[in-house]
């Protein structure tokens, strides 16, 4: 099944492609969410009208997306938790904890674009993965320090 997407799907492509997609996938999903419309002469034509606006939109995404990345890469956050003696922490940071990190530096980020494999259980400097943009990841160097029982 043939259609144009109508808005940014990260694992599809970005807003103006045409794109192949499974029936079913495009019957549920893209269609009645508005994600995507079919690719048929009209929507075609309507398409390639609506292009040098498309493009300029995209740019401007691309442009924000740059901008954070820039200032990702600048920032160096530093969180406190409850360790033993070996290093391994009494909880685990989370990418709920960073976002909140990162509201308190200015910098608003959804929790679901920082990546994290497995929560941070150990002390020490670890790098995170930001998406920032469509297929755009910025890294942002985070220090776990041990915090003093009190």
């Amino acid at each position: 099944m043939k259609l144009i997407l109508t808005e940014t799907i990260s694992t599809l492509g970005r807003e103006g492609d045409v794109v192949a997609v499974k029936p079913g996938y495009g019957r549920n999903y893209l269609l009645p969410k508005r994600k995507a419309v079919l690719a048929n002469d009209k929507n075609l034509a309507a398409l390639e009208q609506n292009r040098a606006e498309i493009a300029a939109r995209l740019a401007k995404e691309k442009e924000t997306a740059d901008q954070l990345a820039a200032r990702l890469a600048e920032l160096a956050l530093t969180v406190s938790q409850l360790a033993g003696e070996d290093g391994r922490l009494f909880g685990s940071v989370t990418n709920v904890e960073i976002a909140a990190l990162l509201a308190e530096q200015g910098v608003v980020v959804d929790r679901k674009q920082i990546v994290l494999a497995d929560p941070i259980k150990s002390v020490g400097e670890h790098t995170v993965q930001v998406k920032v943009g469509f297929q755009t990841t910025a890294d942002l160097v985070l220090s776990v320090i041990r915090a003093e029982a009190n």
